[in-house]
């Protein structure tokens, strides 16, 4: 049986973390900043836990990590 592909894609946005959860990046940090205030950059910077109703599906994608 041939190995399972990794979804490239999804292995350049996620993380996994030692307990098997995986960590992502908040969205609109990217551009358009000069409108946003500065505590809310700021806690874009952050990473947020992936939603646990979307972890199943991360995970199948991800076979290897």
């Amino acid at each position: 049986m041939s190995k399972m592909k990794t979804s490239r894609a999804l292995a350049k946005r996620l993380r996994v973390r030692k307990s098997g959860s995986m960590k992502r990046k908040y969205a609109f940090h990217s551009h358009i900043l000069t409108k946003k205030t500065t505590k809310r950059c700021r806690h874009l910077r952050q990473r947020a836990a992936v939603d646990p109703g979307n972890l199943e599906a991360a995970k199948k994608m991800m076979p290897y990590s």
